[in-house]
């Protein structure tokens, strides 16, 4: 067979209903899926014709790992006509989709990117903390709090900043922030387990930003820092170890939800 088309599908985070229809439709032509580790479980019902391969990492591991992802990638090609690609969140935001569309690219490999919901904005939703705000939050950054060499690093770079992979080093990057220029006193909402139902968030001053760590231990975290991080007008500031709950009726539907 000749080169197959691959396409990166943004499975959204947590419930496998926070992926697109576009996505869902993707998934439902594949013959085979390479699947990231975040992505949920409960989406191969929506794929049950195609071979499911696991192939995702969490966080920075070995640069080999990528090279054998992409090697996977294009045996997949040569051996099917559809093979999708599933990143968890949106494939664009710390996704590693550069390093695979250059392996296609230079193969010669036909591509698509649908793209997905990011924590970053389940994480908004959740808290139902908008990320901008008319007048005073007009930007947002995305940053990854974990560099590929193990350095942590912070910013004051926008209104907001949205830090992700933070799980591990929440004990840390409040004294980083500071440093970068915010004030000890500035709001930073930590959502762990964005999208899920049972997803965890708390509220703290960059100052006490370490006291999230026993919260969300080494769940999927993210930090919102500055004013996307501040209740809207009406609702309660949260105690450090509060826990929005999630009604039934509002959960997602889904039988599992991503480790």
């Amino acid at each position: 067979m000749g080169a197959g088309r691959v396409i990166f599908v943004s499975a959204g985070p947590g419930a496998a209903d926070l992926i697109t229809v576009r996505g869902a439709r993707a998934l439902g032509t594949a013959d085979i899926v390479l699947a990231d580790a975040l992505a949920d479980p409960a989406l191969r019902d929506l794929a049950p014709q195609a071979q499911w391969v696991l192939v995702g990492k969490r966080g920075y591991e070995h640069s080999a790992k990528q090279t054998e992802i992409n090697a996977l990638l294009l045996k997949a090609t040569q051996e099917h006509a559809v093979v999708v690609r599933l990143k968890g969140g949106d494939a664009s935001i710390f996704g590693r989709l550069e390093e695979e569309l250059v392996a296609l690219a230079e193969a010669g490999v036909a591509s698509e990117v649908i793209p997905g919901v990011t924590a970053a904005f389940a994480a908004a939703a959740h808290a139902q903390r908008p990320l901008t705000r008319r007048g005073r939050g007009r930007n947002v950054s995305l940053t990854t709090a974990m560099t590929e060499t193990g350095e942590l690093r912070a910013a004051l770079s926008a209104d907001t900043e949205v830090f992700y992979m933070a799980g591990r080093q929440l004990a840390t990057l409040g004294a980083k922030l500071i440093v970068a220029g915010w004030p000890a006193d500035t709001l930073a909402l930590v959502v762990s387990r964005a999208g899920c139902a049972d997803a965890i968030t708390s509220e703290h001053s960059i100052a006490t930003l370490a006291d999230a760590a026993p919260l969300h231990g080494n769940c999927p975290t993210v930090v919102t820092v500055g004013t996307g991080a501040a209740p809207v007008q009406g609702q309660p500031h949260l105690t450090p170890a509060s826990k929005i709950v999630v009604s039934p009726e509002q959960a997602p539907l889904t039988t599992q939800s991503r480790s």
